[in-house]
């Protein structure tokens, strides 16, 4: 980077500052949301989860910016269009907020176009995104993420990170809220705030002895993972979080480890490759380790589910084998 106190990347990484550059307007843009939020401004998809306003004007401004900049480039998203051009009312205010962000006015149809660029497939050299990573803690005005990786033949080079509500220090109430990770491949993991003032290059801790999981009880198995805490001596109650707001907080030594293991109820779960890509990196650049529950890497070459992996495992490193011979006995 040209600096360490200012969120601007040499000519030679234009790829890192597109990236950043679309991240940090999709945040802005949520957060505009979320202060204007009105009851019909979310809906429900198939599946039951929630989609706002904010998830598809997310998506737009960064399939717009990512396309533009990298044509040849697929990106693999979580959302699509088609409940938009269902909703004239909802497309109406995802469409206003985008010209917000943009220098000429721009048409509905236009914002569907750029939101389903996002429906790309995985390749040799794709993007993957999730607009709004935790849309249930968006809608509490709690956690949530803005998430956007780079993959390389299927290898996470890039991951940008964006926790609008996430404090600067976990742990202090007043402290500043909105961060911004930036993980780059063989280059470590910067903590920005949310309008790009640099705050510190992060590192895992080995001595924090404290657990992150998933706010949502349906996300996961919260015995096991109580399980697991106890067979590692971990005493502290858990940090519940939603969103990858979980990998931002075990990047910076406030957790030890970030278990997400399939709900019983649902077995043959597989999770999807937007929701852990960014924050795979983010770990692992600060000195991490993520795995499945099995110690197998995560594979983000198998299409929008990591179908050959089970769970994830995301630890400082030195916890990892234990937490994964934790499992082996459960």
């Amino acid at each position: 980077m040209k600096s360490q106190n200012h969120l601007t990347e040499p000519q030679g990484n234009i790829k890192v500052q597109t990236a950043i550059d679309a991240v940090m307007k999709a945040m802005r843009l949520c957060e505009q949301v979320q202060s204007e939020m009105v009851s019909t401004d979310a809906i429900q998809k198939t599946d039951r989860s929630p989609v706002t306003v904010a998830d598809f004007g997310s998506q737009a401004l960064i399939c717009k910016a990512i396309g533009e900049a990298f044509p040849d480039n697929p990106i693999v998203a979580e959302e699509s269009a088609q409940a938009l051009k269902e909703n004239a009312s909802l497309l109406e205010r995802v469409t206003g907020y985008v010209n917000q962000f943009c220098e000429d006015a721009v048409s509905a149809e236009t914002v569907c176009e750029w939101i389903d660029r996002g429906s790309g497939e995985v390749g040799p050299n794709f993007w993957t995104l999730d607009p709004i990573d935790g849309t249930k803690g968006f809608l509490r005005h709690d956690q949530y993420a803005v998430a956007l990786a780079h993959i390389v033949e299927g290898i996470v080079q890039l991951g940008v990170l964006g926790c609008p509500n996430l404090p600067h220090q976990l742990n202090n109430r007043d402290a500043e809220r909105g961060c911004l990770f930036v993980a780059i491949r063989g280059e470590g993991t910067r903590l920005y705030t949310k309008t790009g003032d640099f705050i510190e290059q992060v590192h895992v801790s080995e001595s924090v002895h404290r657990f992150a999981e998933s706010v949502e009880s349906t996300h996961g198995d919260s015995d096991a993972h109580s399980n697991i805490a106890n067979a590692l001596g971990i005493t502290e109650s858990p940090v519940r979080i939603d969103s990858q707001a979980k990998y931002g907080i075990v990047s910076r030594g406030e957790a030890s480890l970030y278990i997400r293991l399939p709900n019983p109820t649902f077995p043959d779960y597989r999770e999807c490759i937007w929701d852990h890509a960014a924050g795979l990196i983010v770990v692992e650049e600060a000195g991490g380790t993520v795995t499945d529950a099995n110690g197998t890497p995560l594979s983000f070459l198998t299409g929008k589910r990591m179908h050959e992996n089970r769970g994830i495992v995301a630890t400082n490193g030195k916890l990892h084998q234990h937490v994964l011979s934790a499992l082996s006995n459960l």
